[in-house]
């Protein structure tokens, strides 16, 4: 089998450049430099653990015990009676690794709205999956609002605590997307 030379020096370049740029690939998504990028007072923190989510443009960071956490999605879903609209939306739940079916545990649910969505929840236009009390605020980016339902805040869940206490560190940073 005859091989070019034009194709001998293309797979070389390709054998010398791929781990230098899997290597800038590993450096991008580790979640100890962006954690470190996006608060650098972390450093110092016991979180080690970032969840990105690319899409939405926000970091969460989580104690190191959540290591082994899953992201399950969903949907929330509003009314404005006056109006007779529904609005839906996602639900990020960032769930503890040791939750089972036999014994689940209080998830972190990150609600995202459009900044137009979230204008009408302020002004108590929508009524969010039937809850009179409107979501509360983690953070906001130029397309997005991030809210948590209060009504983890009331929690009786296993679990429940030691989310609250995950909000009250204010892990949420919004970064701008594209």
């Amino acid at each position: 089998m005859k091989v070019s030379i034009p194709i001998v020096a293309l797979l070389m370049t390709c054998a010398v450049l791929s781990p230098v740029f899997a290597g800038a690939q590993q450096t991008i998504s580790s979640p100890a430099n962006e954690q470190a990028k996006q608060n650098p007072a972390a450093e110092s923190s016991t979180d080690a653990l970032v969840y990105r989510n690319m899409k939405y443009g926000f970091t969460f960071s989580l104690p190191n015990e959540w290591k082994g956490y899953t992201i399950v999605t969903a949907q929330w879903e509003a009314s404005d009676a006056q109006k007779g609209m529904v609005e839906h939306g996602p639900i990020i739940n960032i769930r503890p690794p040791d939750w089972t079916k036999e014994k689940p545990r209080q998830d972190i649910p990150i609600m995202i709205f459009t900044l137009a969505q979230w204008e009408s929840v302020e002004h108590g236009d929508f009524f969010i999956s039937g809850a009179a009390i409107a979501p509360g605020e983690l953070g906001r980016n130029r397309k997005y609002a991030f809210a948590v339902s209060r009504r983890v805040e009331e929690s009786d869940t296993a679990g429940a605590k030691e989310v609250n206490e995950i909000l009250q560190r204010h892990p949420l940073r919004p970064f701008f997307s594209k």
